[in-house]
């Protein structure tokens, strides 16, 4: 077959660059959802995958690089949105995304936050069992955190009622599902214990999606459930149901009506205690009545007659008297031995003996301080005397006795070389006494060397 030379022939690498260049212009950058699968991640770090729903599947691609911001682990089976760039791998001529930012699709994005939450506060010790306060067994009044109108408040109700119907119930209506539901929530509970008139709360909601029961997810509800004073039992969805107001709560109940039935003690319980608490208070009262008589007769047996009493104090104040002489006479000697003794210690320390003592050793110490003074003031002067003369060994002044003159010019420098002055400067001269004004007549060089 002759060849045309109007044909424009292309190479498959042209072909594959020129669908690539269309698709990327056409397309650009898209949302897709979908379930992963295929999904390899080899030594570069990079992300290999397809994205599939139930009629088809593309290949994908995503890049160590873009992969700093995922907030989750891609696993097979995922329900993920991706946003990603379409266009084709030129060297098999495949289709295929480059994704550039993907996150999980639909309940997914909740149990990520839900277990972003759940590890912040086990962090911060929110789910510690030390913290957890024990319920009480038998409530005063048992406070229920719900809805007024849902099923949960009506289950609740109905095994209260059942179990101990003497127990009040007070209600605390809030939205359990909703935006509304986390601020209502936290004000209920923040109220319960500002009235402080249960010292049990019940929090509540029948079942649901995990979406149905975020609001007990929130981080507002799990730390206003944890500063509560009150203890409470969270009872929120079915057994299988599992929120973060459980992990932080006191108690978890699987359901609204298992809540009720660990707050409330049952009726028959209760009379099957008291009965006990009665034959045991009877059977104490009459050990204690048995024990009173006996210490009753034991009394009565050892009791005399005051007479007999009086008598004998009447012989008491008699012999007293009749020793009360003897026992004066005994201490007045005691007393007055002690006073001699104690005169004949302080004639030996008077104070004129102590003071005529003091009197001589002060003058010994005068004595000795005026010798020891005038040594010193001798000693001194003679080191001044001293002193004196070595100064006026070196002192000018006594240069100028033996006739030296110390010459000076005007500006006050002392004169040393006759070259630096000319016939007629005015210099000054100082002498042992007084001062002269000398002119310069003339200069004498001093001889070399």
């Amino acid at each position: 077959m002759a060849s045309n030379p109007e044909r424009d022939i292309y190479t498959v690498s042209r072909l594959n660059r020129a669908v690539r260049e269309l698709l990327e212009g056409r397309f650009g950058a898209v949302w897709i959802e979908g379930e992963l699968s295929n999904l390899a991640r080899p030594a570069s770090g990079h992300l290999y995958f397809s994205l599939k729903d139930a009629n088809a599947q593309v290949r994908c691609a995503m890049f160590r690089s873009r992969q700093s911001g995922l907030g989750f682990t891609p696993r097979d089976g995922m329900h993920v949105v991706a946003y990603a760039r379409v266009g084709m791998y030129e060297p098999r001529g495949e289709f295929q995304l480059v994704v550039e930012h993907l996150e999980p699709a639909g309940e997914g994005v909740l149990r990520m936050r839900f277990e972003a939450l759940k590890r912040k506060l086990a962090a911060e010790g929110l789910f510690e069992t030390e913290t957890k306060r024990p319920l009480p067994a038998w409530p005063v009044a048992i406070g229920v955190i719900t809805s007024p109108t849902g099923a949960a408040v009506r289950d609740i109700l109905h095994v209260l009622a059942r179990r101990n119907p003497a127990i009040p119930v007070v209600i605390y209506p809030a939205a359990v599902q909703g935006a509304a539901a986390v601020p209502e929530l936290v004000a209920a509970l923040q109220a319960a214990n500002a009235r402080a008139e249960c010292d049990v709360l019940i929090l509540a909601r029948g079942g649901g999606s995990l979406e149905d029961l975020w609001a007990f997810n929130e981080e507002a509800l799990a730390r206003a459930v944890h500063a509560s004073e009150i203890p409470v039992v969270s009872g929120v969805g079915h057994e299988i149901d599992f929120t973060i107001a459980d992990l932080v709560a006191d108690v978890r109940a699987p359901t609204p009506s298992a809540a009720a039935e660990l707050c409330s003690p049952e009726a028959g319980e209760a009379l099957r205690l008291f009965g006990g608490f009665e034959r045991r208070l009877a059977a104490a009262m009459n050990a204690r009545l048995k024990t009173l008589a006996a210490k009753e007769s034991e009394l009565a047996r050892r009791l005399r007659h005051p007479g007999r009493r009086v008598e004998e104090l009447y012989q008491r104040v008699d012999e007293l008297s009749r020793r009360l002489p003897q026992a004066l006479a005994t201490q007045l000697r005691l007393r007055e031995s002690r006073l001699a003794i104690l005169s004949s210690r302080l004639a030996a320390v008077t104070p004129l003996g102590f003071a005529a003592v003091m009197r001589e050793r002060v003058a010994a110490q005068q004595m000795r301080l005026g010798l020891a003074m005038g040594a010193r003031l001798k000693e001194a002067a003679m080191r001044v005397e001293a002193t004196e003369r070595a100064l006026r060994t070196v002192s000018p002044l006594a240069t100028l006795d033996r006739g030296y003159a110390i010459l000076t010019d005007a500006e006050g420098r002392i004169a040393r070389d006759a070259a630096k002055y000319r016939p007629g400067d005015k210099l000054e001269a100082r002498l042992a006494r007084g001062r002269l004004g000398v002119v310069v007549e003339s200069k004498e060089a001093p001889p070399e060397g």
